[in-house]
């Protein structure tokens, strides 16, 4: 849990720093948008484990 809201403040800084920056940052650009996409597997995949009810480890 720690890890994920470690991830997510990241994220927030990386999204904070896009919108000040010029357009040529597209680099940091595309760490958000990887970042949030392993956010939002990670979130399904436990969504999915827990419905089942069968542990992740």
């Amino acid at each position: 849990m720690l890890f994920i809201v470690a991830a997510l403040l990241l994220f927030g800084v990386v999204i904070g720093t896009v919108a000040h920056a010029p357009l040529s940052f597209t680099a940091v650009a595309v760490a958000a948008a990887v970042i949030a996409v392993w956010l939002g597997v990670f979130a399904l995949r436990e969504r999915r484990a827990r419905h089942r009810g069968t542990p992740t480890h």
